[in-house]
């Protein structure tokens, strides 16, 4: 019998079910104080979330500041926002998702922008002590609670700066 180790000769296996409590832990902290029932994938440690009573829309970063500075302007909150630094992106946690997702014309909006409205039943990783600690997932704007804004308020802030950012790529607009 061989003890799995990894390449500095730690115990990979006893790294990974520190990760994987890690990960429990702040999964029952998510549920108890935020509102926020997700599940740990034991395989990879995450922390999931499905889509439906939570809501989520996606998109780069750019777009995500600008959809936050509009907020904040107004004096609204922003509720959760999960930080993608690698690649870029933000997603926003919102209240429960409508069927906004069956319209094409806001498809087409939030496409032509890299945006996007996670689909019901689909799943958002939450981030985990391990991705704070590389990086690779974060939270920008912590959950406050169980605070989330309503879902048609960050579609209709991500369409009016979506609106502004295809109208400065057009040739001859201002």
């Amino acid at each position: 019998m061989s003890q799995r180790t990894d390449s500095k000769g730690g115990y990979a296996a006893a790294e990974e079910y520190s990760e994987t409590q890690d990960a429990l832990a702040r999964c029952r902290h998510y549920r108890k104080h935020n509102g926020l029932y997700a599940v740990v994938e034991a395989t990879f440690g995450r922390i999931v979330l499905e889509i439906g009573a939570v809501g989520a829309v996606v998109m780069p970063s750019t777009l995500g500041e600008r959809v936050r500075g509009q907020l904040l302007s107004r004096g609204q909150r922003c509720g959760p926002i999960i930080g993608h630094p690698r690649s870029g992106r933000w997603t926003f946690l919102t209240g429960p998702t409508d069927n906004s997702y069956l319209d094409t014309e806001l498809f087409a909006e939030m496409f032509r922008v890299c945006a996007s409205v996670a689909l019901p039943g689909s799943d958002v990783v939450l981030p985990s002590p391990a991705d704070e600690r590389s990086g690779y997932r974060i939270w920008l704007q912590s959950p406050d609670g169980d605070y989330r804004p309503d879902f048609a308020q960050i579609v209709a802030a991500t369409r009016a700066n979506a609106r502004t950012t295809a109208l400065m790529r057009e040739p001859g607009s201002a």
